[in-house]
């Protein structure tokens, strides 16, 4: 019996929830693998199932902006010193705690369901460039998931191909981040190859992945890499190739108004490169506008920002009133909140405000970090940051050549003023090699080398005996 358990997160087969705009709802209970993926609409509702994992409040709807902006350094819990979001916050959390152990979970389910789809519809007769957009949309989704793993919790299961029964290897070990990387640049690299460019992607499927967002994670995976213990001589010079790819391909732009970019009413603009697509019901709602706004505007008051971040902005800078607001109507509040997302039709917990996991001002940040670690003296390097900077109103660095800890400084800051609660900061500060110091400065908080990952959660240690736990865990 023991070998029928399937693990929490790279096992789970759940229902395909319904989705909206380019998801189609349909019934999967009955559905197996023998009379299923027999023709083209059934490989799109598979592909469709497979983003579906994404919308859960679990996933990209909460968790991923919990895991990765409560242990930064500019958000806040409201009141709570205990339980899983205030671990998050002060680096104290476990093997149980809950968010995390959701990050795993559904992060192997979206994997698990892009295997699906990447084993099953190569045999099914139609055209091959729609064939291979539907694959590379898969591989894409397979390499998130694993590059949100790697970076999470070190070397992970790579598991590659669906369980189909109790004979398939059900407890398995972890594989080295370095084979695991090799996996997420070659699923990037299919994808890129096969995925429809951005302006040949119709309104009704905005939200597909372009073959523009898997050369930007492409540059965001070389950097992490490069970063690490497993790093390649040629990740920078990669990195820097995947974002010019993105920049001289012309099809993704700054918006000239950086609060457009937050607007759901504005959504799918020129700036974003690959966002999780959310609605008001019937379809899926996010969450994330009521979880930040104060009480007083009919939201949970869960998080505030630091006093610390309010105060880091420079004079003028349009991007400080468009995140940040300390007032309710005409009332001031005693701490600021993050304003960043809005969405005037909002109904209770539900917001049509998608999750930007990819946006062109990354990929310009990305671009001066890459010139910088290949050559600090190459004064190119500010081209990037100095766009960012030009549409948040704000005077652009000097180009003079500073050292290389000098100019990730600049970068650090950059990247907060510019992509607060969006996902990023935990990422950026490990790989910017800022997180000890900057946790340090603010917090006056010690942070070990242990917590650079997250433990590997307990419920799947003990589903598993193959899986080992992260020291200090």
């Amino acid at each position: 019996m023991k070998k029928k358990i399937i693990l929490l997160g790279i096992c789970s087969l759940g229902l395909f929830s319904s989705c909206e705009k380019f998801l189609e709802e349909k019934p999967y209970d009955f559905l197996t693998g023998t009379n299923f993926y027999q023709n083209e609409s059934d490989a799109i509702a598979g592909l469709n199932g497979v983003f579906s994992t994404m919308q859960a409040q679990t996933h990209y709807g909460r968790t991923v902006w919990l895991v990765t902006e409560l242990p930064g350094e500019y958000m806040a819990v409201v009141g709570a010193t205990t339980g899983d979001r205030a671990e998050l916050s002060r680096y104290s959390y476990t093997a149980n705690n809950g968010e995390i152990t959701f990050w795993w979970v559904n992060t192997y389910r979206m994997i698990s369901r892009a295997n699906d789809v990447i084993e099953k519809v190569p045999p099914i007769s139609m055209d091959e460039a729609r064939k291979n957009n539907i694959l590379g949309n898969a591989y894409f989704l397979r390499a998130l998931g694993y590059f949100e793993l790697v970076r999470s919790f070190g070397d992970v299961p790579l598991i590659l191909n669906p369980v189909k029964g109790p004979n398939d290897d059900l407890r398995p070990a972890r594989t080295a981040k370095a084979q695991v990387y090799e996996q997420i640049i070659a699923d990037l690299k299919f994808a890129e190859t096969n995925c429809l460019k951005e302006n040949q992607i119709v309104a009704g499927n905005k939200g597909r992945v372009s073959s523009g967002a898997a050369a930007a994670m492409l540059a965001k995976v070389y950097l992490t890499r490069g970063s690490s213990a497993d790093a390649k001589s040629t990740d920078n010079q990669d990195a820097l190739a995947a974002c010019n790819r993105v920049i001289d391909s012309n099809l993704y732009s700054l918006s000239p108004v950086y609060g457009d970019v937050f607007l759901p009413d504005k959504e799918n603009g020129p700036e974003h490169i690959f966002s999780v697509q959310f609605d008001l019901p019937p379809n899926v709602g996010n969450i994330i506008v009521r979880q930040n706004l104060p009480a007083a505007l009919g939201g949970f008051a869960s998080f505030t920002a630091e006093d610390s971040f309010v105060n880091s902005y420079v004079p003028n800078d349009v991007r400080k009133d468009w995140n940040l607001s300390n007032k309710a109507g005409t009332a001031t509040l005693p701490q600021y909140y993050f304003n960043k997302f809005r969405d005037d039709r909002r109904i209770g917990n539900d917001s049509r405000v998608n999750w930007l996991i990819t946006r062109f001002a990354d990929v310009l940040l990305m671009q001066s970090e890459a010139l910088n670690n290949l050559n600090a003296g190459d004064v190119t390097k500010y081209q990037g940051i100095n766009k960012v900077r030009a549409r948040a109103g704000v005077a652009p660095l000097p180009l003079t050549a500073t050292s290389k800890d000098a100019f990730v400084d600049l970068l650090v800051k950059e990247r907060a003023w510019e992509l607060c609660d969006e996902g990023h900061r935990r990422y950026d500060l490990i790989r910017l090699n800022r997180l000890k110091q900057i946790e340090k400065a603010t917090f006056n908080r010690d942070i070990d080398d242990n917590h650079l990952l997250f433990p590997i959660p307990q419920s799947e240690i003990v589903l598993n005996s193959n899986l080992t736990q992260n020291p200090g865990f």
